[in-house]
Formats: structure tokens, C-alpha cells, sequence
């Protein structure tokens, strides 16, 4: 999908729903000026164009119990493949996100747990796959910035506005 396909309605559209996925298509159509039922038009197609995939509630961890947050950096022996890492880290409850990096690190994965002793014992398990060779894990302090994945800002960023190249 290319984001310079998408028209400055739409980018309003995509901001109103990314503060609020439960507002209606006439609270979004108030907001951009456009009657609900046009408004529904353009978020049927923009789910066709696979622009937006689904809806999604934003949950406070620390009100479910999970007050530790950490990055994992693990470190694989020999070539391990991105299909055995998935495999291994899908099995965690507490993995938030795992991405394969470059680098001397082979995988990163966000953690959180109720606390510092699970934490540890997380960390343990996934030393203890197979395919580990090491970690190094960083725990947060605070986390400043949080957005939501399904709208990178550039996705919804004005079509004049600075871009990051």
C-alpha cells in the first residue's frame, strides 16, 4: 500500500479512528466533515486496501498486574532461522514483541511481568532454548513515547508534512 494514495480524508480519518476505534462514522464524519455513511465508504475501502486490518483495545499493563517491563537482546548459536526463533518466543505470555535485528544481536524481544523475580525467570527460559547462546536484557524505567503500531505517524502525517527518509 502506498501512503501517498491517500488522500487528506482519509489521513483525518485514520487520526480520528486512531485516537478513538469505537467512535462512529458519525462522530469521525463530524470531526472530518464528511456525512457518516461517506465516511463508512472510505473505511470499507481502506479495509479493502488492507490499510486498516482490524480494531483493537489499548490495555494499561501495570492495572493487569504486569508492573516490569524489559528488552531482551538474545544472542543465537550458529544460524538459527527467523521460523525457529517465532516458534520458541510464541510460546511466551510474557513477549510483547520480538523482532530479528542487525547487528551482533540476533533477536530482541519486549518482556513484561508482574515483577522482577518473573521477570528473571523468564529471562531464564529463554536463555534455556536451544538455539541461545546468550542475553542481555534492559529493564525500563519509564516509557516516555507509546504509539500505536497499526498508525506509524507518516502513515496519517499530512501530505506536505517532513517526512524521515
Amino acid at each position: 500500500m502506498d501512503p501517498d494514495r491517500l488522500d487528506s480524508l482519509d489521513r483525518a480519518i485514520l487520526r480520528a479512528l486512531a485516537r478513538d476505534a469505537r467512535a462512529t462514522f458519525a462522530q469521525v464524519g463530524a470531526e472530518v466533515s464528511l456525512s457518516a455513511p461517506a465516511v463508512k465508504r472510505r473505511v470499507d475501502r481502506l479495509r479493502e486496501r488492507g490499510v486498516i486490518r482490524g480494531w483493537t483495545v489499548q490495555l494499561d499493563p501495570a492495572a493487569l498486574g504486569w508492573h516490569t517491563e524489559a528488552f531482551v537482546e538474545i544472542f543465537c548459536q550458529g544460524s538459527t532461522s527467523p521460523a525457529t526463533m517465532r516458534t520458541a518466543v510464541e510460546r511466551y505470555p510474557e513477549v510483547v514483541t520480538a523482532s530479528t535485528v542487525t547487528g551482533d544481536v540476533d533477536l530482541v524481544v519486549q518482556v513484561r511481568a508482574r515483577d522482577m523475580r518473573h521477570l528473571e525467570e523468564v529471562v531464564e527460559r529463554l536463555a534455556a532454548e536451544p538455539f541461545v547462546a546468550r542475553t542481555r536484557s534492559t529493564v525500563v524505567l519509564s516509557a516516555l513515547v507509546r504509539r500505536p503500531d497499526a498508525v506509524p505517524a507518516t502513515a496519517v502525517a499530512a501530505p506536505d508534512a517532513p517526512r524521515d527518509v
